[in-house]
């Protein structure tokens, strides 16, 4: 057996898509160079913009953002809406170029903390993956698990830093224990493994559960190294390692919600399952997994404001990715999205739809009565989501698609609707896409808001995504003209990443054209 128990785990667990059905290993598709983005240039000025900076603040403008190779280095208000007055404008210096924006929405590129680069499995390259994400205004992406392996991971994001291919920034999470045969039987071992890691170049750790000794010494071995951490609480752990002794242990983020209802049981220690439950059964798995927060101590219990409390207090970070179980409460409506049509590749459609080989395609009899539990599920973990940012908790944008009819850039603004669903308000939920991602990466002195000095990553679109966040879908909103026409409209304009500027449309229009070739030759083929 090639791999040992523990890696099995793993790829079955890991929404990672470098494993088949016949065991063996196919590469995924490296970007190629890059062609596309003008810049960086020795000085760029968007003019007349309206600023979302993504702190929180409400918009602003007209304003001047002055861009200076990679760096933003001012942010000038030069008037009033509605006013032809305009002061203090930044001088455009020989060499210089602008874009008149005038009517336009800046914000800062959106951090997705839960973006698998694509996977041989789906037949979903990286270019592919890449291009949805940027046109969608996406600049920055964890990797949580490294799927497609720690070195492809690692040679990508240098590229990116580098320019050399059109990609978001990568933030490396590799799996625990990737890249060693044999499972960990020693707390040392575990540490060698994160020293190792933390020498390749990686940002941090993904796991999934482990032996609590063993686990523990991981976590504290990365907090001691300054690297960060995720954990996806699988069922096969949880009832010995829960969230609370992960982030008691230094984790710093949770991805979805496992491990955070278990640590609210009160009055039982594992979940209710049913006797003839089966983990490997997909089906039996998510369909219980809608009745956990039902098993959970209540919204604002003694239990549910001790653990909140004390999440608090270790500044711990909670990724939802409500996203990714959609399709749990509304199966029609995932499966019929507007995007599948024209950007969906059919190897990728072909893995969505219900089967038992392939991982979250679940759906084999999924009738009323588990989208019912799915839906009073969401209602309770939104609830505690949304007073945990309310009582200053980090709560952050992950999209874990490439799985459950989830596509990658969509799938990323469908989990800001999302968060407004749960209660923030379109501002929290900017911030929770920029800024608060950026904190949780470490990396907020460089992006995440727009202020002079930081990275200009930025995304640029002519309609005001604070009034209606489905003006970023790369797809557009329907809207009706006053004349009686039904339009699209919306869709990121422009995306600025490290002061490089992509025509969005133009890569999402790549995008297109990959999915109706992918198509035409799959019909030759037939």
């Amino acid at each position: 057996m090639r791999y040992a128990i523990r890696f099995l785990m793993f790829f079955l667990l890991a929404h990672t898509s470098a494993v088949f059905a016949d065991g063996a290993n196919k590469p995924v598709a490296p970007a190629p160079a890059r062609m596309e983005g003008q810049g960086p240039y020795t000085q760029l000025i968007l003019r007349e913009v309206t600023v979302i900076n993504g702190t929180g603040a409400p918009a602003f403008g007209p304003a001047d953002i002055v861009i200076e190779g990679n760096r933003i280095t001012q942010v000038v208000t030069v008037g009033s809406p509605g006013s032809t007055v305009r002061y203090a404008r930044p001088k455009l210096k020989q060499g210089g170029t602008e874009l008149q924006l005038a009517g336009h929405y800046v914000m800062p590129g959106l951090i997705d903390m839960h973006g698998h680069i694509g996977g041989a499995e789906q037949g979903t390259p990286a270019e592919y993956v890449y291009k949805l994400w940027m046109g969608h205004g996406i600049t920055t992406i964890r990797d949580p698990a490294c799927g497609n392996g720690l070195a492809f991971c690692l040679d990508e994001k240098k590229r990116s830093a580098e320019n050399r291919i059109t990609a978001p920034r990568i933030f490396a999470y590799p799996f625990f224990g990737q890249g060693t045969e044999a499972p960990f039987t020693e707390p040392e071992q575990a540490r060698a493994w994160v020293r190792m890691i933390k020498a390749k170049g990686a940002d941090g750790l993904k796991c999934f559960g482990y032996r609590p000794d063993i686990l523990q010494a991981a976590l504290e071995e990365a907090k001691k190294l300054g690297l960060r951490s995720a954990c996806h609480h699988a069922q096969i752990d949880v009832a010995r390692v829960n969230v609370l002794n992960t982030a008691r242990w230094g984790l710093t983020s949770m991805e979805h919600w496992y491990g955070l209802p278990e640590a609210l049981f009160d009055g039982q220690r594992v979940q209710n399952y049913p006797a003839d439950y089966n983990y490997q059964n997909e089906q039996q798995r998510f369909g219980q997994a809608g009745r956990l927060w039902a098993q959970a101590a209540k919204p604002g219990s003694e239990k549910w404001n001790a653990v909140m409390d004390e999440l608090l207090k270790l500044d711990f970070t909670i990724d939802p990715t409500f996203t990714i179980y959609q399709a749990a409460r509304d199966v029609m409506r995932a499966r019929r999205a507007d995007w599948h049509d024209e950007y969906t590749l059919p190897s990728l459609a072909q893995f969505f739809s219900p089967n038992r080989d392939s991982h979250g395609s679940f759906f084999f009899d999924w009738g009323t009565e588990e989208e019912v539990a799915w839906k009073e599920n969401y209602r309770l973990w939104m609830r505690f989501v949304n007073e945990y940012k309310n009582r200053g908790g980090r709560v952050t944008v992950g999209s874990d698609s490439g799985y459950i009819y989830k596509l990658y850039g969509f799938g990323t603004i469908e989990e800001l609707e999302l968060l407004r669903e749960a209660g923030f308000h379109p501002l929290e939920v900017m911030r929770a896409a920029t800024l608060s991602g950026a904190e949780a990466l470490g990396a907020s002195q460089s992006i995440g808001s727009i202020e002079p000095g930081k990275l200009a990553d930025l995304a640029i679109l002519d309609e005001n995504p604070l009034a209606n966040f489905k003006v970023l879908y790369g797809t557009g909103h329907m809207r009706l003209s006053p004349q009686g026409d039904v339009k699209q409209v919306g869709g990121v304009k422009y995306t600025v990443k490290d002061g490089i500027v992509y025509d969005a449309k133009k890569l999402l229009s790549d995008v297109r054209g990959m999915v109706l070739q992918a198509k035409s030759q799959a019909s030759e083929k037939h």
